[in-house]
C-alpha cells in the first residue's frame, strides 16, 4: 500500500504533481487498485489505514466493527460504491443511502416473512412513517433521536369527519403516554432492523427510552355480575342493531364473557370451530394474538344455546355476522344504555374488550387458582392476568374487612378464667372464633405463631392431643382438635365442631 501524488504534463508540456493524494493498494483477491483521495495528507493517510484494515478483515472473513460501520455512514456515496465494487464493503451499504420510504417497505416485507400478519406489519410501518414524515427525515442518516422524541410528544388524536360534504381530519387532543410509547417502539424496531440487516452501522435510537410513569387517560372496568345479567336480558329483548338481532348479540356477549375471546377471535369463529360433544371452542393459530392455537372450554348451557343457534348451518359459515371494528364499541354501548348501565363512570369505561376483563375478574371472584386463570386468559405473564385483567368488584373490600375476627370479643373471652390452675384460655377462644385456615399450622398458645420457640412445639402438641375436648356451659358449641402433631414448619391438624 502506497500513498503518493502522481505527476502529469500540463498544456505547456511541463510536468506537474496532482493536488490530491492517490492510494495504491491490492485487494485480498490480488487485484491492484488506485484510488484518488484528498488534498490533505493526514486525511489521506487515515483513509489509507482504514482501507488497510478493511483488507485485513476481508482476508480473515471478519465483520467490521462498530467504528468502521460508523465510518461507512460518513463516506460519500460514489466512494462507497467503489469499495462495494471491489468487495471491501457489503452491497447493502449502498442501500443505506436510499429513501426511508424504501427501507420501510423492505422492513414491512421482513415482518411478513417473520410470521407477522399484514395488519400488524402495516400498523408498525405506518407508525414509523408518521414520525419520520413529521420530523422531515428522508434518508437514514437524517434520523435523530431528539427530534423523534419531540415530535412524538406533540402527537394528537385525530378522526376523519365529514364537514360540509368534505372529509376532513379533526384533532381531538393529545394521545396517551402509552400510544406515544407505541410510536417510539415502532421507530426503534425499524432502526434495530436496519443495523441487524447491515444497512446501517449504528442505531441512532439505541439510547431512546420509552416514557415512564405513564398517566393513563382512560381505564377499562369489568362488569358486575348483576350488570352482566341486565346486559344479557336487555340485549336479548332489544331489536336489531348493526346488522345483528338481539338474541345473536346476547349470545355473542355471553360467549365473550365466559371464554375471554377477543373481538378478532370471535370474528374468525365458524361452525366448525365448536365441538359440542366436548363443549369446547377452537381458535386457529393465525387468528390469535400470540399465533398459538387455543382450545377453550364452554359452559354446558352456553354450548346448548350455540348448538341450537348454529343448527342447519354449513361448517364454514361464520358464527356471528359482526360489524366492523369501529362499530363494535358503538354496538355494546347502545346495549349498555338500553340496560341502564353507564358506559363510563369514575371506575372506568366499558367497551367490547371490557368483556374480557369481566371474564378475568369473575374467575378471580370465583376463587379460581391464578395459574388456571392465566391459562384460560392465554397470558404469558401472570402479572398481566392479575394486575390488568382482574378488577375488584363492588363490595369485595367490605366483605374482606368483615371476614376479619372480632378482636373485642376475643379480648373479653381472654379475661375469663377456667379450672383451678387459673390459666388463660386465649388459645381456646381464638380456636373457636377464628376460621380453620387461621388455626392450621399455628400453635394453640399464640395463633399468630410468633411467640413460641421451636422447642415448645412438641410439648404444646402433646398437650393439645391429650386435652381433646373444650366444653362450654351456656349451650355453645364444643370444638375438638384431633390429629395434631409436630412438623418441620409448625403444627398440623384438623378441626371438627360438634
Amino acid at each position: 500500500m502506497r500513498l503518493f501524488k502522481p505527476t502529469y504534463l500540463d498544456r505547456e508540456g511541463k510536468r506537474q504533481r496532482t493536488k490530491k493524494f492517490y492510494l495504491d493498494f491490492f485487494t485480498p483477491d490480488g487485484i491492484r487498485h488506485r484510488l484518488p483521495l484528498f488534498t490533505d495528507k493526514r486525511a489521506s493517510e487515515a483513509f489509507g489505514r482504514r482501507i488497510e484494515e478493511l483488507c485485513g478483515l476481508q482476508t480473515a472473513a471478519i465483520t467490521p466493527g462498530p467504528e468502521l460501520q460508523r465510518w461507512f455512514d460518513c463516506l460519500p456515496l460514489k466512494l462507497l460504491e467503489k469499495l462495494v465494487s471491489w468487495g471491501l464493503v457489503s452491497n447493502q451499504r449502498i442501500a443505506a443511502g436510499n429513501l426511508l420510504s424504501e427501507h420501510l417497505q423492505d422492513w414491512r416485507g421482513a415482518l411478513l416473512a417473520g410470521g407477522c400478519t399484514a395488519e400488524y406489519a402495516d400498523l408498525k410501518t405506518n407508525r414509523a412513517r408518521t414520525i419520520f414524515e413529521r420530523c422531515g427525515f428522508r434518508t437514514f442518516v437524517d434520523v435523530s433521536g431528539s427530534k423523534i422524541q419531540l415530535e412524538t410528544a406533540k402527537l394528537k388524536r385525530t378522526v376523519q369527519k365529514r364537514i360540509k360534504k368534505k372529509l376532513q381530519t379533526v384533532e381531538l387532543g393529545p394521545v396517551s403516554g402509552q400510544t406515544k410509547n407505541y410510536y417510539l417502539q415502532a421507530c426503534r424496531q425499524f432502526t434495530y432492523w436496519m443495523v441487524r440487516d447491515r444497512r446501517a452501522g449504528e442505531n441512532p435510537l439505541q439510547y431512546l427510552k420509552p416514557q415512564n410513569n405513564i398517566e393513563q387517560t382512560y381505564r377499562r372496568r369489568a362488569l358486575e355480575p348483576y350488570e352482566v345479567m341486565l346486559l344479557l336480558e336487555a340485549t336479548e329483548a332489544a331489536g336489531p342493531r348493526f346488522g345483528m338481532d338481539g338474541y345473536q348479540r346476547a349470545l355473542l356477549y355471553r360467549l365473550a364473557i365466559e371464554s375471554g375471546l377477543r373481538a378478532g377471535e370471535l370474528r374468525s369463529l365458524t361452525v366448525f370451530s365448536f365441538d359440542f360433544q366436548a363443549n369446547t371452542v377452537n381458535v386457529r393459530p393465525e387468528d390469535t394474538k400470540n399465533r398459538k392455537g387455543a382450545t377453550l372450554p364452554l359452559r354446558a348451557d352456553t354450548a346448548e344455546r350455540l348448538k341450537s343457534f348454529l343448527a342447519g348451518k354449513l361448517p364454514n359459515t361464520k358464527t356471528f355476522c359482526l360489524p366492523n371494528p369501529g362499530n363494535m364499541s358503538r354496538m355494546i354501548r347502545s346495549d349498555l344504555v338500553a340496560a341502564g348501565i353507564e358506559p363510563k363512570n369514575d371506575r372506568g369505561i366499558v367497551d367490547f374488550h371490557s368483556l374480557r376483563h369481566t371474564f378475568g375478574t369473575l374467575l378471580a371472584a370465583a376463587g379460581v387458582h391464578p395459574k388456571t386463570a392465566q391459562t384460560l386468559m392465554r397470558h404469558s405473564d401472570i402479572n398481566l392476568t392479575m394486575s390488568r385483567y382482574t378488577h375488584t368488584l363492588i363490595g369485595q373490600e367490605s366483605r374482606a374487612v368483615e371476614s376479619l375476627p372480632d378482636f373485642s370479643k376475643l379480648a373479653r373471652q381472654s379475661q375469663k378464667k377456667t379450672g383451678t390452675d387459673d390459666k388463660n384460655v386465649l388459645a381456646t377462644s381464638c380456636a373457636t372464633s377464628l376460621p380453620t385456615s387461621c388455626v392450621l399450622g399455628r400453635t394453640l398458645v399464640d395463633y399468630s405463631g410468633l411467640n413460641i420457640s421451636k422447642t415448645g412445639i412438641a410439648e404444646n402438641s402433646d398437650i393439645a392431643s391429650k386435652t381433646a375436648i373444650l366444653s362450654e356451659k351456656q349451650g355453645k358449641s364444643v370444638m375438638r382438635v384431633v390429629g395434631i402433631g409436630p412438623t418441620t414448619y409448625g403444627l398440623k391438624g384438623r378441626c371438627s365442631t360438634y
